[in-house]
Parts: structure tokens; sequence; C-alpha cells
């Protein structure tokens, strides 16, 4: 909870008041105990002086104290002198102590390390304050020697209690904090009375202002009086008025702009003369994958691209549009249209108006790729047909060559019909004409499957078959057809290009909640420099051995729309001189 003006200022005069009681108290009870113990100790300084000649004197005739004559003397000299009075040896050795009995005289520690024992013997004369353990409250020491025959002989300590120094100052201690507390509800007095006028008139203008802040700019002050509080409150209520006016106006500009900017497929950027972006709108963050934070940003914190910054350099330099296309790399590559232009105030501010090209670009890439492929793959056979056309009717007397060419006919007229077949499973894919039913399928068991129907060619080549599992009744949900030509895609190239003797080997296994098969050989391998555009239609390692085949091209296309289309992945894995291992994953089966 936030404290008001009344409150800072009632915290204020306290402040104030308890600060300068607290100094008041430390100096005033330093000074007064300072100055009580100052007349103690020149009290007992005097009665020491008197005391020591006393003893002096007795010194010059005594010259043991083993009869226990300086006890009685200590206490004779204390009740004399109203106070506790220690006679000590130079050794130290207490010899008698008025606050003491006889008994106790003798078991005293030894006095010669006592701050006021030490001075006096050095100087003449000691003083020191302590606490006594001895009578348990704090003492004020004055100590000085005592001579026989001209040399001292011991000291004399005379102490008196600080009992009424100390009671002094807890007196002016209380006297202080009476004053205080008086101090304190008067000026807690005056202060809610001087700050309650000015507090709710400012409380006012607080929570005027508040609903203003809000978006109430219709609340008014209304406020009378020509003082500063006054001059405030009209000119919060003129503030309000203009800025109601202009939020208006600046409400139905920015909705127009906002409806023309959302409604555009085109992606908007602008940038201020220093190149950091001001606004962008939603198709040019859905273009570019852009965060929400990136107002304020310079342009290459959020693209980094040189081909879009000579656009912009250029746009800035020659003061007219300039257009251009960039590619920006990343998760999703794109190909932008680009026009930047000045706008127009003098501001420096440039607008980019972006233009993503980037399906139409593949989209003419993939034609020419395909025409050109296609037309490459219908060649070959065509050119095969026609040459043994030719040659077959000037060889129709010559049964054995006549045979030949037959054969050569066919053999390129089924190749031709294959190309027709796989072009036509492509484009029914893409087109999503090919519809799936999907089913549960034992991976195990299809695969068993697949390898039976597949057998007849493996022994061709001697090449050994196999299928393992990780576990029992794997199973997935797919289309039965579609997942046989997958599987027979990847059958049929295996044994097309391992040698003989080779091995092929078929392992399902369950990855958390899909299912994996993966088709490992042990054949020539692929190099590593192919395997990104391996499953492009038309793309071959060795173009030459593939048609010798009698591949398409287009069987690893085929395999890559068919998993896409049932939820799956496919990948590859090669070692040149290894063999390779084309994987796939499914969803797994629903119960």
């Amino acid at each position: 909870m936030s404290m008001g003006i009344r409150g800072k200022l009632f915290l204020i005069s306290m402040g104030l008041i308890v600060s300068a009681l607290v100094v008041a108290d430390l100096v005033l009870t330093s000074s007064l105990d300072r100055s009580l113990t100052d007349r103690v100790r020149a009290d007992l300084g005097v009665r020491a002086v008197l005391a020591e000649q006393t003893i002096s004197q007795l010194a010059q005739t005594t010259a043991t104290h083993a009869d226990g004559h300086w006890q009685t003397l200590a206490v004779d000299l204390g009740l004399r002198s109203k106070a506790r009075i220690t006679v000590i040896s130079l050794t130290g050795e207490v010899l008698g102590d008025s606050s003491l009995n006889e008994n106790a005289v003798s078991k005293v520690e030894n006095h010669l390390e006592r701050p006021e024992v030490s001075e006096a013997l050095a100087r003449g004369h000691g003083a020191s304050i302590r606490y006594s353990s001895t009578v348990e409250q704090r003492m004020m020491y004055v100590a000085v020697p005592f001579y026989r025959q001209s040399h001292q002989a011991g000291v004399l300590r005379i102490a008196l209690p600080l009992s009424q120094v100390d009671r002094a100052v807890q007196d002016l201690r209380k006297i202080l904090v009476a004053a205080s507390l008086l101090a304190l509800g008067v000026a807690g007095l005056i202060s809610t009375l001087a700050t309650r006028r000015i507090s709710h008139t400012l409380r006012q203008l607080a929570q005027t202002a508040g609903r203003m802040v809000g978006g109430d700019l219709g609340e008014r002050t209304h406020t009378a009086g020509h003082d500063e509080i006054a001059t405030l409150g009209k000119s919060l209520d003129h503030l309000a008025a203009n800025l109601s006016h202009t939020l208006d106006q600046l409400r139905t500009e920015r909705d127009l702009l906002g409806d023309i900017l959302g409604g555009m497929q085109e992606g908007v950027l602008v940038l201020d003369a220093k190149g950091h972006v001001i606004h962008a709108n939603p198709a040019l963050r859905a273009m570019l994958l852009l965060a929400a934070d990136i107002i304020g940003k310079p342009l290459l914190d959020v693209i980094r691209n040189a081909d879009l910054v000579e656009i912009l350099g250029d746009a800035r330099e020659d003061k007219a549009t300039a257009t251009g296309e960039v590619e920006l790399s990343g998760i999703k590559p794109k190909r932008l249209l680009v026009q930047a232009a000045p706008l127009q105030g003098g501001t420096g501010n440039l607008l980019m108006v972006l233009v993503d090209v980037t399906q139409l670009r593949q989209l003419e890439s993939i034609r020419k790729d395909f025409v050109a492929n296609a037309s490459h793959e219908l060649r070959t056979p065509v050119a095969s047909l026609r040459s043994a056309a030719e040659t077959l009717r000037g060889a129709m007397n010559d049964p054995e060559a006549s045979q030949m060419f037959l054969e050569m006919i066919e053999r390129n007229a089924g190749r031709l019909h294959q190309l027709v077949e796989d072009l036509l499973d492509l484009s029914r894919i893409e087109s999503k004409e090919f519809h799936l039913q999907l089913e549960n399928l034992d991976l195990t068991t299809f695969a068993e499957q697949m390898l039976h129907a597949y057998a007849r060619l493996a022994q061709d080549k001697t090449i050994q078959m196999d299928v393992s599992s990780s576990a029992p009744g794997i199973m997935a949900r797919a289309d039965r057809r579609a997942l046989e030509q997958v599987m027979g895609n990847l059958l049929d190239n295996a044994i097309k290009y391992c040698p003989s003797a080779s091995k092929i080997q078929i392992h399902v296994e369950s990855q958390g909640e899909r299912t994996r098969v993966s088709v490992s050989d042990t054949g020539p391998g692929i190099p590593p420099q192919h395997l990104p555009r391996l499953f492009e239609r038309f793309y071959r390692v060795d173009a030459s051995r593939s048609r010798e085949l009698g591949g398409t091209g287009l069987g690893l296309a085929i395999v890559k729309h068919l998993v896409e289309a049932m939820r799956g992945t496919v990948t590859v894995e090669s070692d040149a001189g290894k063999g390779s291992t084309f994987s796939f994953t499914l969803p797994k089966a629903t119960s």
C-alpha cells in the first residue's frame, strides 16, 4: 500500500524530531557522565592525598604488615574518607582493603597490573574507571604512592562507586524520553492539521489523473482558486481535452491503416533513418518467422542478409525505389522480391515491401527440372525403339536378328510403361488423389511376406535376405498398398544394386509412439555428397548403371511421398563400400 503525502510529511517531521532527540541524548548523557566523573575524580584525588599523608607517616615506623596493622589502617581511613581504601605493596600485594575482612585480603589477586596502580608508580598519580567484580558495580579508582624515608613504599588506592553518576544519567534520559513523547505528539498534531487540506486536494487531483490515465479523458478536476495546485488542476483539464481530441483522430487513422496492412499478403516493413524497425505487419512476421519484439531493433539483428542491405543502401543513396530478389537461409529458406523506397517528409524512413516468391520460383524450377528429366528419360527408350524398328525392317529375313530386335523393342516398351506408371503414381500422390485406407498391420509378418515375394529375384543373385524384430507383434497404422509399394521399391533397389552373395536385412523395432522399419544391405553404398538429394525425382547416383538396371529414377521419390502421406518420415544412412540403410517410421497402431 502506497503512502500518502500526509504520511510522508508526518514521517519526515517525526524523523527530524527523533534524530534530534537521539543526538541530544548522546551528547547530553555523555557530557553529563563526563562532567560528573571528572568531579568524582577530583574529589577522590583530594581524599587520596590526605590519606597518603597519614599512611606515609605510619610507614616510617612500620617495618612489616604481618600483624595486620595495614588492614586496620585501611578500614580506619575508609571510614573517615567515606570511600574504599586499598593499600598495595610495591610488588602488587594487597596489604589492606577497607571493604574486605582480614581473611579475604590475603586471597585477593595481585594488583600490580591494575592501570591506576601501574600509572601511580610510574607517574605519581593514576586513575581509571571500570567494573569491579569484588563489589559488583562500576567504580572510580584513584591511586597515589606512599613513601618511607623518601622512597616509594607502596600505593594507596581510593575508590568510590559511580552509582550516583549512573543515576543522574538515567534521570536525564527519563526527562529526554518524556520530552520526546511530548514533542512527537505536538509534531503529529501540527503535521496532521497542516497537511490535511493540501493532501485532500492533491488526492483528488491524483484520482482524477489516474482515471485519465486509465482512458477516461472526459474526467475533469474542477479545481478553484489561483494557487499552484489550482493551476495544476486546470492544466490537467486542458491537457485531457486536447489529448482526447488527438486520440480520436489517431485511433481512426490507426484502425484504417491496421486494417489495410493486416489484410495485405505482402510483407511491409518500415525502418527509421538509423535502420531500426519501427513497423512490421503480420504478413511480414509470418513470412520471416519473426517474434513480436522486433520493434526498435536494428534490421541486421532481425534479418541478416547482405543482398537486402544492398537494396536498402541503393534506395537510401539514390532516394528512389530499388528492387531486387534476396534469399533468406534458415529452417525454411525463402526467396523474396523486395522493393524499397524512402518515405516522403524528409524523415529518412524507408518503406520496404516484400513478396514471398519462394513457391513460385520452386514451381518454376520443378517444372523446368521435370520437363528436362522426363524428356531425357523418355529420349533413351524412344531412340532405342526407333533404332530397333528401323533395323528390324532390313532384317526381316533373319529370324535370329529379328528376335533380338523384337526383344529390344519389348524391353524398352516395358521401360516406357514403367516410367509412365511411376509418373502417374507420383502425380496421384502429390495431388491427394491417392486415398489411403489406414489399418493396423503387423510389421514383422508384413516384412516376411515382402521377402517371400522378392525371394526369386534374390535367389537369382544368391543374395541372402532376413527379417529381425526387437519384439514380437509390433503393430503400425498404415495403408497396405502404400506400404507394399514402399517396401517393394526399397527391396527392389537393394537387390538391383547389391552384388552377388550380398545380404539384405529388414529390422522392425518400436520407438515410443512410433515404429521403425530399416532395410539394410551390404552393397556398394552411396557417397555422402549424394545423400541429401537421393529422394528427389529422377536423381541418380550412377545414371548409366541405373538405366542399365531398368530404374526410372522415381522409386525413392514415391517412397518419400507415400511415407509422409502415412504421417511418417524416411531417412538414409550409407558408407561408401560398406552398404546402405534406408529407414522409415510409422505411427503405432491404435487400439
